[in-house]
């Protein structure tokens, strides 16, 4: 149980958020300011009242900026493992969104690799968000409605996108049933 608690404790986003917040000199007015957010959703964030949507979290730490890689990963030296059992993939995502990130630490990396499970009706966010860099992926199974700007397209096993990620997008489980993806995203974003 006590493993249990301590990666828990190794996750708490409000927790991590105030960290990086305070290592970034700033307080909880400036750093709602760059990122274009109320205070009170900081506040709540860090005090473990709400979890954001990965979409709200990317955007808040925009505002630092450090990226959502880096933010899950306080390692200072580059992970030296080349492969990586099922059970090893550090889960990043919450609720009905599974992101099993391949490798724990991407400090010096220039790739992130995801396998993604979205629960039927999961999303991003209502909110689209955007970063530097680029990402694809493939369907492996169930369908997901991609939105990247004005494009919006709904996919299937076999099906795939690559895009600009600065471009503004939010990807959205349709159908009864989960969504498997395996995803790429240079430079590390999540």
């Amino acid at each position: 149980m006590s493993k249990i608690n301590n990666f828990r404790e190794e996750l708490d986003v409000g927790q991590r958020l105030l960290t990086v917040r305070k290592q970034a000199d700033l307080s909880q007015r400036a750093l709602a300011k760059n990122a274009g957010v109320a205070n009170s959703m900081v506040s709540q964030i860090e005090s473990g009242k709400i979890n954001p949507s990965v979409g709200a979290l990317k955007r808040i730490l925009d505002g630092i900026p450090i990226g959502l890689a880096e933010f899950f990963s306080f390692e200072t030296k580059p992970e030296q493992a080349v492969f990586f059992a099922a059970e090893e993939l550090k889960e990043i995502g919450k609720g009905k969104l599974s992101l099993k990130q391949v490798g724990n630490n991407l400090f010096g990396r220039n790739l992130q690799i995801l396998h993604e499970t979205y629960q039927p009706d999961a999303d991003t966010g209502r909110v689209m968000y955007g970063h530097d860099g680029e990402e694809g992926g493939v369907v492996i199974s169930g369908r997901i409605e991609i939105t990247v700007g004005e494009q919006r397209r709904i996919l299937g096993p076999g099906d795939a996108y690559l895009f600009h990620s600065h471009n503004p997008h939010r990807f959205r489980a349709v159908g009864p049933d989960p969504c498997v993806i395996v995803s790429a995203c240079t430079p590390p974003s999540f």
